[in-house]
């Protein structure tokens, strides 16, 4: 069943589910199970996105989001610029999914790569891979099934 209204924050949601879904229903994935796996705050996605599709259709593209690659490729290079830039994209991105883990792993590089010059931090960047290992394989599980 294909809801009517408007979404609050561009007016497109509903709209969004006719042009993806017609009128058919289309099972979505457990989100609630999701988000618990990926340590994250379902509830608070869903407030912020307003509706189950648009929270399932920007999990489903979280993983081809370039942000993670393009941090690794800036400090591959040197780049703190860079590096800064791609962590502080990704912890927006985590944030507004309200990916909770990776959110909180990609701030705290983001704060110690905004203060310049230096490389950066091993163990702050392991916690980053581990929290964003765990959120796209959440998403790989989930939506296999």
């Amino acid at each position: 069943m294909v809801e009517h209204g408007t979404c609050r924050c561009c007016k497109c949601d509903y709209i969004m589910d006719n042009a993806l879904y017609g009128d058919k229903e289309v099972e979505l994935m457990n989100l609630e199970k999701l988000y618990s796996s990926l340590h994250g705050d379902y509830a608070d996605a869903k407030a912020r996105l307003m509706s189950d599709r648009l929270v399932e259709k920007f999990v489903l593209k979280f993983p081809s989001d370039p942000s993670m690659q393009q941090l690794h490729d800036a400090i591959a290079s040197g780049d703190h610029e860079a590096a800064f830039r791609a962590v502080h994209t990704l912890k927006g991105v985590a944030a507004n999914l309200s990916f909770s883990e990776l959110w909180k792993a990609a701030s705290a590089l983001t704060e110690q790569l905004r203060e310049g010059d230096k490389p950066a931090d091993e163990t702050l960047l392991k916690n980053l891979e581990n929290a964003y290992r765990l959120v796209t394989d959440s998403i790989q599980k989930e939506s296999e099934r």
